[in-house]
Protein backbone atom coordinates (compact mmCIF):
# COMPACT_ATOMS: atom_id res chain seq x y z
CA UNK A 1 0.00 0.00 0.00
CA UNK A 2 1.31 3.66 -0.55
CA UNK A 3 0.28 6.16 1.70
CA UNK A 4 0.58 9.95 1.64
CA UNK A 5 0.95 12.03 4.77
CA UNK A 6 0.25 15.46 5.37
CA UNK A 7 1.85 17.51 7.64
CA UNK A 8 5.56 16.36 9.75
CA UNK A 9 4.35 16.57 13.05
CA UNK A 10 3.71 14.23 15.93
CA UNK A 11 0.90 12.86 14.64
CA UNK A 12 1.77 12.47 10.95
CA UNK A 13 5.38 11.02 11.89
CA UNK A 14 4.03 8.66 14.29
CA UNK A 15 1.57 7.49 11.30
CA UNK A 16 4.14 7.28 8.37
CA UNK A 17 6.74 5.32 11.19
CA UNK A 18 3.96 3.04 11.93
CA UNK A 19 3.16 1.74 8.59
CA UNK A 20 6.44 1.71 7.58
CA UNK A 21 7.06 -0.74 9.50
CA UNK A 22 4.56 -2.48 8.72
CA UNK A 23 5.76 -2.39 4.91
CA UNK A 24 3.17 0.26 3.52
CA UNK A 25 5.78 2.88 1.07
CA UNK A 26 4.58 6.37 2.91
CA UNK A 27 5.45 9.73 1.61
CA UNK A 28 5.02 12.52 4.57
CA UNK A 29 4.35 16.28 2.63
CA UNK A 30 5.25 19.25 5.00
CA UNK A 31 4.49 22.61 4.82
CA UNK A 32 7.14 24.05 6.85
CA UNK A 33 10.79 23.74 5.93
CA UNK A 34 11.51 21.54 9.11
CA UNK A 35 9.10 19.59 10.94
CA UNK A 36 8.04 19.18 14.33
CA UNK A 37 4.68 20.64 13.76
CA UNK A 38 3.33 22.69 16.93
CA UNK A 39 6.69 21.61 18.10
CA UNK A 40 9.65 24.01 18.12
CA UNK A 41 13.18 24.30 19.70
CA UNK A 42 15.60 27.18 19.83
CA UNK A 43 19.06 27.71 21.19
CA UNK A 44 18.69 31.24 23.25
CA UNK A 45 21.68 32.45 25.30
CA UNK A 46 23.17 29.44 25.98
CA UNK A 47 19.93 27.15 26.56
CA UNK A 48 17.78 24.88 24.89
CA UNK A 49 14.21 26.18 24.77
CA UNK A 50 10.67 24.99 23.13
CA UNK A 51 8.67 27.95 21.75
CA UNK A 52 5.62 25.31 21.58
CA UNK A 53 4.93 22.19 23.11
CA UNK A 54 7.04 21.55 26.11
CA UNK A 55 5.53 19.47 29.06
CA UNK A 56 4.72 15.68 29.66
CA UNK A 57 2.82 14.66 32.73
CA UNK A 58 3.07 11.15 34.11
CA UNK A 59 -0.38 9.48 32.77
CA UNK A 60 0.83 10.18 29.40
CA UNK A 61 2.44 6.48 28.29
CA UNK A 62 2.75 6.65 24.84
CA UNK A 63 5.32 10.00 25.33
CA UNK A 64 6.75 8.62 27.81
CA UNK A 65 7.40 5.02 25.68
CA UNK A 66 8.66 7.24 22.73
CA UNK A 67 11.04 9.13 25.11
CA UNK A 68 12.16 5.78 26.16
CA UNK A 69 12.68 4.34 22.75
CA UNK A 70 14.44 7.30 21.28
CA UNK A 71 16.65 7.63 24.48
CA UNK A 72 15.09 11.01 25.10
CA UNK A 73 15.87 12.02 29.06
CA UNK A 74 13.41 14.47 31.13
CA UNK A 75 13.60 16.62 34.03
CA UNK A 76 11.24 18.15 36.15
CA UNK A 77 9.36 21.62 35.66
CA UNK A 78 10.46 23.29 38.82
CA UNK A 79 7.67 24.14 41.21
CA UNK A 80 9.27 24.61 44.66
CA UNK A 81 8.35 27.78 46.26
CA UNK A 82 5.44 29.90 46.76
CA UNK A 83 3.10 30.36 44.12
CA UNK A 84 1.50 34.23 43.03
CA UNK A 85 -2.39 35.18 42.17
CA UNK A 86 -2.37 38.60 40.62
CA UNK A 87 -6.29 39.49 40.46
CA UNK A 88 -8.19 42.43 39.91
CA UNK A 89 -5.00 44.46 40.39
CA UNK A 90 -4.68 42.71 43.94
CA UNK A 91 -1.78 39.80 44.51
CA UNK A 92 -1.00 37.53 46.83
CA UNK A 93 1.42 34.39 47.71
CA UNK A 94 0.26 31.02 48.28
CA UNK A 95 1.72 27.36 48.79
CA UNK A 96 0.29 24.55 47.08
CA UNK A 97 -2.63 23.91 44.40
CA UNK A 98 -5.12 25.84 46.07
CA UNK A 99 -4.93 30.12 44.70
CA UNK A 100 -4.87 32.34 47.93
CA UNK A 101 -8.95 33.24 47.94
CA UNK A 102 -11.16 34.21 50.66
CA UNK A 103 -12.17 31.55 52.20
CA UNK A 104 -15.96 31.59 51.45
CA UNK A 105 -14.51 31.80 47.87
CA UNK A 106 -12.16 28.61 48.15
CA UNK A 107 -14.98 26.63 49.09
CA UNK A 108 -17.03 27.61 46.18
CA UNK A 109 -14.07 27.03 44.09
CA UNK A 110 -14.00 23.40 45.60
CA UNK A 111 -17.65 22.87 44.89
CA UNK A 112 -17.26 24.37 41.16
CA UNK A 113 -14.10 22.05 41.04
CA UNK A 114 -16.44 18.80 42.21
CA UNK A 115 -19.45 19.92 39.95
CA UNK A 116 -17.18 19.89 37.27
CA UNK A 117 -15.67 15.98 37.99
CA UNK A 118 -19.60 15.00 37.94
CA UNK A 119 -20.27 16.42 34.79
CA UNK A 120 -17.06 15.21 33.20
CA UNK A 121 -18.14 11.57 34.63
CA UNK A 122 -21.61 11.99 33.41
CA UNK A 123 -20.15 12.30 29.97
CA UNK A 124 -21.06 9.54 26.80
CA UNK A 125 -18.41 8.63 24.56
CA UNK A 126 -19.85 10.19 21.77
CA UNK A 127 -21.10 13.96 21.39
CA UNK A 128 -24.65 13.39 21.87
CA UNK A 129 -24.38 16.07 24.47
CA UNK A 130 -26.73 19.12 22.75
CA UNK A 131 -27.70 20.24 25.93
CA UNK A 132 -24.31 21.12 27.44
CA UNK A 133 -23.34 21.88 23.82
CA UNK A 134 -25.73 24.66 23.89
CA UNK A 135 -24.04 26.65 26.70
CA UNK A 136 -20.55 28.19 26.10
CA UNK A 137 -18.27 27.22 29.29
CA UNK A 138 -18.09 30.76 30.42
CA UNK A 139 -21.84 30.36 31.01
CA UNK A 140 -21.57 27.06 32.45
CA UNK A 141 -19.37 28.87 34.79
CA UNK A 142 -21.34 31.85 35.80
CA UNK A 143 -24.71 29.50 36.43
CA UNK A 144 -22.48 27.87 38.96
CA UNK A 145 -20.58 31.07 40.47
CA UNK A 146 -21.01 33.86 42.42
CA UNK A 147 -17.72 35.06 43.15
CA UNK A 148 -15.46 36.92 40.26
CA UNK A 149 -12.49 36.08 41.85
CA UNK A 150 -13.37 32.58 41.33
CA UNK A 151 -14.48 32.93 38.13
CA UNK A 152 -11.51 34.36 37.13
CA UNK A 153 -9.07 31.77 38.59
CA UNK A 154 -11.29 28.90 36.73
CA UNK A 155 -11.72 31.36 33.29
CA UNK A 156 -7.85 31.64 33.51
CA UNK A 157 -7.41 28.27 33.25
CA UNK A 158 -9.33 27.18 31.19
CA UNK A 159 -8.20 30.27 28.23
CA UNK A 160 -4.24 29.07 28.90
CA UNK A 161 -5.58 25.19 28.03
CA UNK A 162 -7.37 26.58 25.45
CA UNK A 163 -5.50 29.58 24.07
CA UNK A 164 -9.48 31.04 23.69
CA UNK A 165 -11.70 33.48 26.04
CA UNK A 166 -14.34 30.78 27.75
CA UNK A 167 -17.23 32.63 26.05
CA UNK A 168 -15.95 30.95 22.74
CA UNK A 169 -15.40 27.31 24.22
CA UNK A 170 -18.40 25.19 24.04
CA UNK A 171 -19.10 23.45 27.79
CA UNK A 172 -19.16 20.03 25.60
CA UNK A 173 -15.74 20.59 24.17
CA UNK A 174 -14.20 21.72 27.21
CA UNK A 175 -16.01 18.84 29.19
CA UNK A 176 -14.67 16.07 26.75
CA UNK A 177 -11.12 17.85 26.76
CA UNK A 178 -10.94 17.60 30.33
CA UNK A 179 -12.11 13.49 30.02
CA UNK A 180 -9.73 13.17 27.54
CA UNK A 181 -7.01 14.37 30.70
CA UNK A 182 -8.39 11.87 33.18
CA UNK A 183 -10.20 14.73 34.67
CA UNK A 184 -9.76 18.85 35.08
CA UNK A 185 -6.52 18.85 37.58
CA UNK A 186 -4.45 16.83 35.92
CA UNK A 187 -4.92 19.67 33.05
CA UNK A 188 -3.46 22.54 35.53
CA UNK A 189 -1.35 21.24 37.70
CA UNK A 190 2.50 20.67 37.80
CA UNK A 191 3.16 17.71 39.83
CA UNK A 192 1.34 14.53 39.01
CA UNK A 193 -0.50 16.45 35.94
CA UNK A 194 0.44 17.71 32.62
CA UNK A 195 3.18 20.16 33.50
CA UNK A 196 5.07 18.15 35.26
CA UNK A 197 8.00 16.86 32.95
CA UNK A 198 9.60 18.62 30.01
CA UNK A 199 12.46 16.69 27.64
CA UNK A 200 16.00 17.57 27.85
CA UNK A 201 17.37 19.23 24.56
CA UNK A 202 13.61 20.02 24.44
CA UNK A 203 10.41 18.91 22.14
CA UNK A 204 11.04 19.35 18.64
CA UNK A 205 14.40 16.45 18.41
CA UNK A 206 11.80 13.84 19.22
CA UNK A 207 9.98 14.48 15.98
CA UNK A 208 13.00 14.78 14.30
CA UNK A 209 14.22 11.32 15.80
CA UNK A 210 10.84 9.81 14.87
CA UNK A 211 11.60 11.63 10.94
CA UNK A 212 14.98 9.57 10.57
CA UNK A 213 14.53 7.31 8.04
CA UNK A 214 11.06 8.52 6.50
CA UNK A 215 11.01 10.11 3.46
CA UNK A 216 9.53 13.45 4.44
CA UNK A 217 9.37 16.32 1.84
CA UNK A 218 9.26 19.52 3.57
CA UNK A 219 8.13 23.06 2.04
CA UNK A 220 5.68 21.20 0.28
CA UNK A 221 1.98 22.17 1.63
CA UNK A 222 -0.69 20.44 0.01
CA UNK A 223 -3.33 22.47 -2.18
CA UNK A 224 -5.51 20.01 -3.43
CA UNK A 225 -6.53 15.96 -2.78
CA UNK A 226 -8.42 14.63 -5.64
CA UNK A 227 -10.05 10.95 -4.93
CA UNK A 228 -12.26 10.78 -7.68
CA UNK A 229 -10.59 8.09 -9.74
CA UNK A 230 -8.59 4.83 -8.64
CA UNK A 231 -6.30 6.62 -6.53
CA UNK A 232 -5.44 9.38 -4.46
CA UNK A 233 -3.79 12.53 -6.45
CA UNK A 234 -2.53 15.16 -4.42
CA UNK A 235 -1.47 18.31 -5.49
CA UNK A 236 1.59 20.29 -3.88
CA UNK A 237 3.35 23.42 -4.91
CA UNK A 238 6.04 21.39 -6.20
CA UNK A 239 4.11 18.88 -8.38
CA UNK A 240 1.79 16.12 -8.22
CA UNK A 241 1.41 12.66 -5.81
CA UNK A 242 -0.62 9.30 -6.07
CA UNK A 243 -1.35 7.06 -3.42
CA UNK A 244 -3.72 4.55 -2.47
CA UNK A 245 -4.31 6.58 0.74
CA UNK A 246 -3.62 9.67 2.52
CA UNK A 247 -3.51 11.05 6.10
CA UNK A 248 -4.22 14.69 6.95
CA UNK A 249 -2.39 15.07 10.08
CA UNK A 250 -2.97 18.93 10.23
CA UNK A 251 -5.80 20.67 12.45
CA UNK A 252 -9.19 21.14 11.12
CA UNK A 253 -8.78 24.72 10.54
CA UNK A 254 -6.14 24.17 7.99
CA UNK A 255 -7.68 21.28 6.52
CA UNK A 256 -10.24 23.19 5.51
CA UNK A 257 -8.17 25.11 3.32
CA UNK A 258 -7.47 22.21 1.08
CA UNK A 259 -9.05 21.75 -1.46
CA UNK A 260 -11.03 18.69 -2.37
CA UNK A 261 -12.53 16.82 -5.23
CA UNK A 262 -14.80 15.57 -4.76
CA UNK A 263 -16.24 18.02 -2.23
CA UNK A 264 -15.68 17.00 1.40
CA UNK A 265 -19.55 15.89 3.39
CA UNK A 266 -21.29 18.62 4.82
CA UNK A 267 -20.20 17.42 8.26
CA UNK A 268 -16.80 17.32 8.33
CA UNK A 269 -16.83 20.50 5.78
CA UNK A 270 -19.17 22.32 8.68
CA UNK A 271 -16.57 21.36 11.31
CA UNK A 272 -13.45 22.60 9.42
CA UNK A 273 -15.24 25.97 9.00
CA UNK A 274 -15.94 25.76 12.73
CA UNK A 275 -12.99 24.96 14.41
CA UNK A 276 -10.27 28.00 14.60
CA UNK A 277 -7.11 27.71 16.38
CA UNK A 278 -6.76 29.13 19.61
CA UNK A 279 -4.60 31.79 20.09
CA UNK A 280 -1.15 31.48 22.14
CA UNK A 281 1.67 33.66 22.26
CA UNK A 282 4.95 32.21 24.70
CA UNK A 283 7.19 35.16 25.89
CA UNK A 284 10.34 33.77 27.48
CA UNK A 285 12.97 35.91 29.12
CA UNK A 286 15.98 34.61 30.00
CA UNK A 287 18.35 35.63 33.23
CA UNK A 288 22.19 34.95 34.13
CA UNK A 289 20.31 33.15 37.29
CA UNK A 290 17.00 32.14 38.92
CA UNK A 291 16.63 35.33 41.33
CA UNK A 292 13.17 34.77 42.15
CA UNK A 293 13.92 31.39 43.85
CA UNK A 294 16.50 33.29 46.23
CA UNK A 295 13.03 35.13 46.87
CA UNK A 296 11.42 31.82 47.83
CA UNK A 297 9.00 32.11 44.68
CA UNK A 298 8.56 29.24 42.76
CA UNK A 299 8.13 31.34 39.31
CA UNK A 300 4.26 30.30 39.13
CA UNK A 301 1.46 33.11 38.61
CA UNK A 302 -2.34 33.09 37.64
CA UNK A 303 -2.75 36.80 36.43
CA UNK A 304 -6.04 37.94 34.53
CA UNK A 305 -3.86 38.36 31.50
CA UNK A 306 -2.95 41.91 31.80
CA UNK A 307 -0.25 40.49 29.45
CA UNK A 308 0.36 37.30 30.91
CA UNK A 309 -2.70 34.48 31.92
CA UNK A 310 0.00 32.43 33.53
CA UNK A 311 3.65 32.39 34.19
CA UNK A 312 6.06 29.65 35.23
CA UNK A 313 9.92 29.11 36.00
CA UNK A 314 11.65 27.43 32.61
CA UNK A 315 15.18 27.44 33.92
CA UNK A 316 16.17 24.37 31.55
CA UNK A 317 17.79 20.93 32.62
CA UNK A 318 21.39 22.93 32.42
CA UNK A 319 20.30 25.75 34.52
CA UNK A 320 19.85 28.31 32.12
CA UNK A 321 17.68 30.41 34.02
CA UNK A 322 14.19 31.43 32.60
CA UNK A 323 10.75 32.95 33.11
CA UNK A 324 7.77 32.39 30.51
CA UNK A 325 4.44 34.08 30.33
CA UNK A 326 1.34 33.01 27.93
CA UNK A 327 -0.14 35.67 26.50
CA UNK A 328 -3.78 34.12 25.45
CA UNK A 329 -7.24 34.81 23.91
CA UNK A 330 -8.22 37.85 23.20
CA UNK A 331 -4.77 39.47 25.02
CA UNK A 332 -2.63 37.23 22.89
CA UNK A 333 -4.66 38.75 19.34
CA UNK A 334 -3.97 42.75 21.19
CA UNK A 335 -0.57 41.76 22.27
CA UNK A 336 0.11 40.43 18.33
CA UNK A 337 -0.39 43.96 16.92
CA UNK A 338 2.15 45.50 19.16
CA UNK A 339 5.42 46.39 18.04
CA UNK A 340 8.29 44.76 19.51
CA UNK A 341 9.73 47.32 21.78
CA UNK A 342 5.67 47.63 23.67
CA UNK A 343 5.29 43.63 23.74
CA UNK A 344 8.61 43.94 25.78
CA UNK A 345 7.64 46.52 28.18
CA UNK A 346 5.08 45.28 28.84
CA UNK A 347 6.18 41.76 29.69
CA UNK A 348 9.05 43.15 31.50
CA UNK A 349 6.90 44.87 33.71
CA UNK A 350 4.60 42.26 34.50
CA UNK A 351 7.67 40.41 35.22
CA UNK A 352 9.26 42.84 37.60
CA UNK A 353 5.74 43.46 39.40
CA UNK A 354 5.97 39.88 40.41
CA UNK A 355 9.19 38.92 40.92
CA UNK A 356 11.25 42.06 41.38
CA UNK A 357 13.45 44.91 39.46
CA UNK A 358 15.68 42.56 38.31
CA UNK A 359 13.05 41.04 35.79
CA UNK A 360 13.42 43.99 33.78
CA UNK A 361 16.83 43.06 32.76
CA UNK A 362 16.94 39.68 31.16
CA UNK A 363 19.90 38.51 29.25
CA UNK A 364 18.07 37.64 25.99
CA UNK A 365 13.94 38.13 25.31
CA UNK A 366 11.88 35.53 23.04
CA UNK A 367 8.00 36.29 21.70
CA UNK A 368 6.59 33.55 19.77
CA UNK A 369 3.48 33.83 18.50
CA UNK A 370 1.54 31.08 16.97
CA UNK A 371 -1.39 32.86 15.50
CA UNK A 372 0.96 34.20 13.19
CA UNK A 373 2.39 31.09 11.82
CA UNK A 374 0.94 30.47 8.36
CA UNK A 375 0.99 26.75 9.22
CA UNK A 376 -0.51 26.60 12.13
CA UNK A 377 -2.22 30.20 12.50
CA UNK A 378 -2.39 29.24 16.02
CA UNK A 379 -2.03 27.61 18.97
CA UNK A 380 -2.19 24.49 21.37
CA UNK A 381 -5.72 23.44 19.62
CA UNK A 382 -8.41 23.89 17.35
CA UNK A 383 -11.56 25.51 19.40
CA UNK A 384 -15.29 24.95 19.07
CA UNK A 385 -18.06 26.45 19.93
CA UNK A 386 -21.38 25.70 20.67
CA UNK A 387 -23.85 23.38 18.67
CA UNK A 388 -20.42 22.46 16.59
CA UNK A 389 -19.28 19.04 18.38
CA UNK A 390 -23.53 17.57 18.71
CA UNK A 391 -23.78 18.46 15.05
CA UNK A 392 -20.70 17.65 13.04
CA UNK A 393 -18.28 15.50 16.16
CA UNK A 394 -18.66 12.50 14.44
CA UNK A 395 -17.03 13.93 11.17
CA UNK A 396 -13.68 14.36 13.61
CA UNK A 397 -12.11 11.11 13.18
CA UNK A 398 -14.32 9.60 10.72
CA UNK A 399 -12.18 8.65 7.44
CA UNK A 400 -13.85 10.05 4.01
CA UNK A 401 -13.55 7.43 1.28
CA UNK A 402 -9.43 7.21 0.97
CA UNK A 403 -8.68 10.49 3.22
CA UNK A 404 -8.16 9.42 6.66
CA UNK A 405 -7.69 12.04 9.90
CA UNK A 406 -5.32 12.53 12.63
CA UNK A 407 -3.75 15.27 14.92
CA UNK A 408 -4.15 15.83 18.60
CA UNK A 409 -7.62 17.25 18.23
CA UNK A 410 -8.76 13.85 17.13
CA UNK A 411 -7.52 12.11 20.11
CA UNK A 412 -10.12 10.13 22.96
CA UNK A 413 -7.32 10.14 25.33
CA UNK A 414 -4.82 13.38 25.94
CA UNK A 415 -6.41 15.46 23.38
CA UNK A 416 -4.69 18.78 22.69
CA UNK A 417 -1.27 17.31 24.00
CA UNK A 418 1.99 15.42 22.62
CA UNK A 419 0.14 12.85 23.77
CA UNK A 420 -2.74 13.00 21.94
CA UNK A 421 -0.54 13.76 18.69
CA UNK A 422 1.00 10.45 19.19
CA UNK A 423 -1.97 8.51 19.89
CA UNK A 424 -3.70 10.19 16.80
CA UNK A 425 -1.00 8.80 14.60
CA UNK A 426 -1.08 5.30 16.23
CA UNK A 427 -4.68 5.24 15.54
CA UNK A 428 -4.81 6.18 12.03
CA UNK A 429 -2.02 4.04 11.18
CA UNK A 430 -4.26 1.03 12.46
CA UNK A 431 -7.41 2.28 10.54
CA UNK A 432 -5.48 2.02 7.68
CA UNK A 433 -4.09 -1.31 7.82
CA UNK A 434 -7.04 -2.56 8.71
CA UNK A 435 -9.18 -1.41 5.64
CA UNK A 436 -9.92 -3.08 2.38
CA UNK A 437 -7.30 -2.46 -0.47
CA UNK A 438 -8.71 -0.04 -2.59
Amino acid sequence: MDVLIAGAGLAGLTAARSLTQSGATVVVLEARDRVGGRLETAEVGGGTFDLGGQWIGPTQERMHALCKQLGTKTFPTHHAGAKIIDIDGKMARYSGDIPALHPLALIELEVLMRRMDAQIGRLGHGWAEPGLDMLTVGEWVRQRTRTQSVRRVVFAAIEVVFGATPDAISALHFMAYARAAGGLRPLIEVQGGAQQDRLVGGAQPLAEALAEGLDVRLSEPVRHIDQSGSRVVVTTDRGEHSADRIVVAIPPALAGRIRYTPDLPTGRDQLCQRMPMGATTKVIAIYDHPFWREKGLSGEVVSDGKPFTVAFDNTTENDTAALLGFVVGAPARRFSGLPPHQQRAEALGAFSRWFGSAASQPTEFVVKDWASEPWSRGCPIGVTGPLTLSLHGDALRAPVDRIHWAGTETAEVWMGFMEGAVRSGERVASEILRSEPS
